[in-house]
């Protein structure tokens, strides 16, 4: 497999090594798993990932867990475990694109992802694994007869079936790049590798990941009722008891008369990701000379920032009502009442070619005449509007093909914390306009949680698909196809 032309990043998954039938004959589970089931606590050891990238992990993962579609009863909460950590650490420090050691694969499940050029968190690599989401079918109890039908569209599913196995409660990760890596004959630099292991491991033909259900209805006994974020959960003083064999589904040795299954490595073709942009503004600051045609070249040139003293300047205006391009945005938007010598802002919309402009003095402004079709432009007040943390672009200012003026709003402090359920987030730098104003607006980095503040927002027209991302301490969520709504951009405002 060729990767010529793909800069400058190269990005891989491969999927989970195993999986196979549950054999109630694991007399040798104890021994491959003991380093998992030490009483004493486990010594500490010499970080093999930063902490940061620790607890982005293991977050995403308990709310995705979390989140599942259907619901899950018996979804059990997720922990971070240092000896997994230190295993994952072992193999990439091998820098080999497969998964391994052989030897332990019996006993844990693995997700693997490689990526070189720009830095990428282990939460895109996350999200990427939980992504395949769109291509699986969950299998009702009533399908599974003897044993639950495996359902996915899409090249796999098995990244997605182990962060949402059930009785998958422990976790460890690693990062380590490798100067050099052979990933299917071609040879990366500084690839950067990531491996989590997982215990105990799912991905068991024949199964279900999880019941669903009434989230937290059907949690093992071990638990004492405990549900958080719809999540079977130990607090902080519950002491765990140790393993037994009932407790784990773990592949043992062949049997006689069983045929075991291992999915083979499968890979997704390396694919050059679209380059975020830096947050930018929807105002643009003009002077009092600035033309409408001299400066309305973009999609979002409709909202401008007009200095004090346009009153007195000579710039020309032409028309009344509609206004001919290249007249004065700002002495245009005094001519019409909008703005008087003390600034302001104004919004503009584009209104096509008109036959001819008429002359006319309001406001302190005398306008000009001109007898021939051109382009035009008209002007409006721009609205300044408070809001909560709930509140969408399709509650506020539905999208429209002539073009939506939203109100300059204004967003509370905190709104970071309110649940998806009431406050979600759909996409990446265009968003779906069911989503949180306030609280994409810290995902897209334009306030401050801590503090809220003004932002501008522009609908636009609805996307094919919407890409999820953590920033911020938001996880945004993705949509694929949605079948209504449009779509809305943000933006930051100047100080």
């Amino acid at each position: 497999m060729s990767l010529n032309g793909v800069v400058p990043l190269g990005l891989v998954l491969l999927v989970c090594g195993a999986q196979g039938f549950f054999l109630p004959n694991v007399t040798h589970l104890e021994k491959l798993l003991s380093k998992y089931q030490q009483d004493k606590p486990h010594s500490r050891v010499r970080r093999a990932i930063p902490r940061s990238d620790k607890e982005e992990i293991l977050m995403l993962h308990n709310k995705l867990r979390g989140q599942v579609y259907p619901p899950a009863s018996n979804m059990e909460y997720m922990t971070w475990d240092e000896e997994l950590e230190q295993s994952a650490a072992a193999w990439a420090q091998e820098c080999i694109w497969e998964h391994g050691p052989t030897g332990l694969l019996v006993s844990i499940g693995q997700n693997l992802a490689v990526h070189w050029g720009r830095y990428r968190s282990p939460g895109f690599h996350v999200q990427s694994w939980y992504d395949e989401v769109k291509d699986y079918t969950y299998p009702y109890p009533h399908e599974c007869n003897p044993w639950c039908p495996e359902r996915c569209s899409g090249p796999m599913c098995t990244h997605y079936t182990q962060i949402v196995w059930a009785t998958t409660n422990k976790i460890g990760c690693a990062v380590n790049t490798c100067r050099r890596m052979n990933v299917w004959g071609d040879v990366w630099e500084n690839a950067v590798y990531l491996v989590c292991n997982y215990s105990p491991k799912g991905n068991w033909i024949g199964e279900a990941p999880y019941k669903t259900g009434r989230p937290c209805s059907e949690c093992p006994p071990s638990y004492g009722g405990s549900c958080n974020n719809n999540l079977c959960y130990r607090g902080e003083s519950y002491s765990p008891k140790p393993e037994t064999d009932e407790m784990n589904e773990v592949e043992v040795a062949p049997i006689p008369e069983e045929k075991h299954v291992w999915v083979q490595p499968r890979v997704v073709r390396p694919t050059k990701p679209k380059k975020a942009p830096a947050v930018n503004y929807m105002t643009q600051v003009v002077r009092c000379d600035t033309k409408m045609k001299d400066k309305c070249k973009g999609s979002t040139c409709n909202r401008y920032q007009c200095p004090a003293g346009c009153l007195e300047s000579k710039a020309k205006v032409f028309g009344t009502l509609f206004y001919e391009s290249s007249s004065s945005i700002c002495r245009a938007a005094i001519h019409y009442g909008i703005l008087d010598s003390k600034g302001g802002l104004v919004d503009v919309t584009r209104n096509g070619k008109v036959p001819f402009f008429v002359r006319s003095e309001r406001h302190g402004v005398e306008s000009l005449s001109k007898y021939k079709p051109s382009s035009s432009f008209v002007v409006s007040k721009v609205k300044v509007q408070d809001l909560d943390c709930y509140t969408t672009v399709a509650q506020l200012c539905p999208f429209e093909k002539a073009g939506t003026h939203c109100p300059r709003v204004h967003c509370p402090a905190h709104c970071k914390d309110e649940p998806s359920y009431w406050a979600p987030v759909f996409g990446t730098n265009i968003y779906a306009d069911s989503s949180s104003i306030c609280k994409t607006a810290v995902h897209a980095g334009v306030i401050r949680n801590e503090s809220g503040g003004y932002v501008d927002v522009m609908p636009v027209d609805k996307k094919k698909t919407y890409v999820g991302s953590l920033r911020n301490g938001i996880q945004s969520e993705s949509l694929r196809t949605p079948r209504d709504g449009k779509a809305f951009r943000i933006f930051a405002v100047r100080q």
